[in-house]
């Protein structure tokens, strides 16, 4: 997914501004593990996924809590730094190498103040975000596991096989044997 097809994605930029956003996309690449997000650190950057996958998760208690899984032509944002330039909470790491634009949150907000349009898109990026987090507080309030499952096989079909079952049972708040049930009842 290149850097247009992201912009527009969230909100239709005019061409005759579209030059001024495009510069702040920087490809960046990076390896397998890596933390692209801290938890409790501000991040001074917004991520898209151009290829390849991450993980969205937080510490508790020594443990990890996945959060989320995110995919090509995803935000990687944590919207406590983005908002207010503060330390986020979660922590977003890849999966595998991955492929990602990079953009400088004070440049963006720079752009704000120039554009409507531009201010525009990041406005709807923010209220995209936002309603991702209310979605996945709705799917753990309402959503049995085995629902939340066939939803995420739903979203990333070709992905779902390269995520570990350790991640996708603590995304799913089960152990791994009942994942196991709940694929094997999913194949018959």
């Amino acid at each position: 997914m290149d850097a247009l097809a992201i912009i527009q994605r969230i909100a239709d930029v005019p061409p005759s501004e579209q030059h001024e956003l495009l510069p702040l996309f920087e490809e960046i690449t990076v390896n397998k593990n890596e933390n692209i997000i801290e938890g409790g650190k501000n991040s001074r950057f917004i991520y898209f996924i151009k290829e390849g996958t991450c993980r969205i998760f937080y510490h508790k208690e020594e443990r990890e809590i996945i959060l989320d899984f995110a995919f090509p032509g995803d935000a990687l944002i944590a919207l406590n730094s983005y908002v207010y330039g503060k330390s986020g909470y979660e922590t977003i790491q890849t999966l595998e190498k991955t492929t990602l634009f990079r953009i400088e949150t004070a440049a963006l907000q720079h752009l704000f103040t120039r554009s409507i349009s531009i201010a525009n898109w990041g406005r709807k990026l923010a209220e995209i975000e936002t309603l991702k987090i209310e979605y996945r507080l709705m799917s753990k309030l309402f959503n049995t596991a085995s629902e939340s499952y066939q939803e995420l096989l739903n979203r990333a079909p070709e992905w779902i096989n390269q995520i570990k079952l350790g991640y996708i049972a603590s995304y799913l708040g089960i152990s791994q044997v009942t994942l196991s049930r709940i694929r094997a009842k999913l194949r018959t």
